[in-house]
């Protein structure tokens, strides 16, 4: 199985441990579950990257922030699977670039650990926090990935500053993985 499909698997796994139930940020943000219907249509078309599916939508239900049972929006499925017209429609119709799944993960964490560096570039540009820490393992995006070997990804949060003491619940910093994983040339990016 390669990396960034068996990462997914544990994300999901991970997810599904925590109860992959709708989460209560308590930050009075205007997102809705969607259980089906246009919101959850949106969050497939997202994943499966169609964006004159995705413009109809947003034409029609204008809610860019649903959130399906696991918590997931839009913006999530679609930076996880590189989609980066559709990350830029979901920007400009209002997605949050900082909603968080059950589990504290963010879009730009789920693009840095699939080495989509230009989304985590766009992500950052808007706002999104560079070392926000997912509540399952205290992994942030740098630590993610260093851990797989995505060295654009890598450059591209250093660019913006990452901070590459933070350690995860482990105690290891995104250089220790990048280091038990041989991946030298992230190794000698966080020297």
């Amino acid at each position: 199985m390669n990396k960034p499909y068996a990462l997914l698997l544990v994300v999901t796994l991970l997810s599904l441990l925590a109860g992959c139930g709708p989460s209560d940020s308590g930050s009075g943000s205007h997102t809705a579950m969607a259980p089906d219907g246009p919101g959850m249509a949106l969050i497939e078309s997202a994943e499966q990257g169609d964006l004159s599916a995705v413009e109809q939508l947003l034409a029609r239900n204008r809610q860019p922030n649903v959130r399906d049972s696991c918590d997931w929006t839009p913006l999530m499925k679609a930076a996880l699977n590189g989609h980066a017209a559709i990350v830029e429609r979901l920007l400009q119709a209002g997605a949050q670039v900082d909603a968080m799944d059950s589990g504290g993960y963010t879009a730009m964490m789920l693009a840095a650990s699939n080495n989509h560096a230009a989304i985590v570039e766009r992500l950052l540009d808007k706002g999104a926090m560079v070392d926000h820490q997912e509540s399952t393992m205290g992994w942030t995006a740098l630590i993610w990935a260093a851990k797989q070997g995505h060295v654009a990804s890598v450059k591209a949060l250093l660019e913006h500053q990452a901070d590459r003491t933070l350690k995860d619940f482990e105690g290891k910093t995104a250089a220790d993985w990048a280091r038990e994983g041989g991946h030298e040339e992230i190794l000698a990016l966080l020297r």
